[in-house]
């Protein structure tokens, strides 16, 4: 039976837009949290699903809702569980800046036992898989060259600069349709000029794509950006 004096906000995350639209990896991750939460008495009492990588020790400015799930775990004064730990981060530095914010987290695939020392453990050890898998592919790389074999299409610079802005184009799309949920919320208490939505956001230290604070301009921004997507959809 589910406890509600056991509390827990739930989050997922995909890394990629098409994972997002598919569903790919969060039944899953929906599935793995359901069933450690009802094997632990734990009740579920809200869920933030972000389409976002973990990549960077910055990565939490580009998640609004693992901020929002921050958030609302500080109000229910309860942890926020995750299936995996790499649905966090594999980054140490990262880890580390969320124990900073005070808010306990649970990773159902290690139990409800492992305190943070272990997760900046595991976290260090997934770190250092990465570091070594990309030590590998450079010298794979290297060897390639010294072989006189050409890497990549260096006649094609113009189609990778459109590439490269079509990316970032991509990722800001990504970041505002996972803010507009949030801001859709904030509307339903009332609170519908820009400046008091941007107000509420700063408050709940969501931060804007760049890292920083929200402004009028900036919601307008991201609500328009929204509009031109689903239009366009």
């Amino acid at each position: 039976m589910l406890d509600p004096a056991r509390p827990l906000i739930s989050y997922l995350r995909v890394s990629t837009d098409r994972q997002g639209r598919s569903g790919l990896g969060i039944e899953a991750q929906r599935a793995a949290i359901e069933t450690f939460a009802q094997a632990n008495g734990f009740a579920i009492m809200g869920e933030h699903v972000e389409v976002e990588t973990g990549k960077g020790s910055d990565a939490l400015g580009r998640r609004p809702h693992l901020a929002a799930a921050l958030a609302a775990a500080r109000k229910a004064k309860c942890a926020v569980v995750v299936a995996k730990l790499d649905r966090l981060s594999r980054d140490v530095a990262f880890i580390a800046g969320l124990m900073a914010q005070r808010v306990p987290f649970v990773v159902a695939e290690l139990g409800e036992d492992a305190d943070p020392f272990m997760l900046h453990l595991y976290a260090a050890l997934a770190e250092k898989e990465r570091a070594l898998i990309a030590t590998r592919t450079k010298a794979a790389l290297a060897a390639k060259r010294a072989q006189g074999v050409r890497l990549g299409n260096r006649t094609n610079l113009p189609l990778a600069s459109r590439a490269g802005g079509l990316s970032t184009a991509r990722a800001a799309d990504a970041f505002a349709a996972n803010v507009l949920p949030i801001v859709a919320g904030i509307q339903a208490t009332g609170t519908t000029s820009l400046r008091a939505i941007a107000a509420e956001l700063n408050a709940r230290r969501i931060e804007t794509a760049r890292g920083g604070i929200w402004s009028a301009a900036q919601v307008q921004r991201v609500l328009a950006r929204a509009r031109t997507a689903g239009n366009e959809a």
